[in-house]
């Protein structure tokens, strides 16, 4: 029981969410939770699909940073948003907006499966509709025999 209550601890430690950092955070709650909602909409630009609050890479440090300046300096959330996108792209939002910029983030996945799924049937019927190998002839069969030597 005592090791299972110590791993359990020491999981919710280790949990990404704690990436944002003591020394980050603003001094006022209000602002701080605007950053932390801010943070969770916006993607780590060297992670896979993590939001700069989840993430402990440098870039997202950074990325917090910056949050915090431009709130602290008075920019709205649309402001901040637009702040991001202008430096990172779309591609720093965790939902980007559907534009033909990014129809790819949009629709890039389902067009892989697309392909994968259309690429397998094809091969299942280019399968089905090969022909069976007509049965050996006498002759065939014979030779095939004195090959394996029997």
């Amino acid at each position: 029981m005592r090791r299972a209550l110590v791993l359990l601890l020491v999981s919710l430690l280790a949990l990404p969410a704690l990436a944002v950092e003591p020394t980050e955070m603003l001094k006022d709650p209000a602002l701080e939770a605007r950053a932390r909602e801010i943070g969770q909409a916006l993607r780590c630009v060297v992670c896979q699909n993590q939001s700069i609050d989840d993430s402990a890479a440098e870039v997202a440090r950074d990325m917090r940073r910056a949050v915090r300046e431009r709130l602290s300096a008075g920019d709205s959330d649309a402001q901040v948003f637009d702040f991001m996108v202008a430096r990172y792209g779309d591609y720093v939002l965790l939902k980007p907006p559907f534009k033909l910029g990014t129809l790819l983030l949009w629709l890039g996945a389902p067009l892989v499966l697309l392909v994968a799924a259309t690429a397998i049937m094809l091969t299942a019927l280019r399968r089905r509709a090969t022909a069976p190998l007509p049965p050996l002839s006498d002759e065939e069969r014979e030779r095939l025999r004195s090959l394996l030597g029997r």
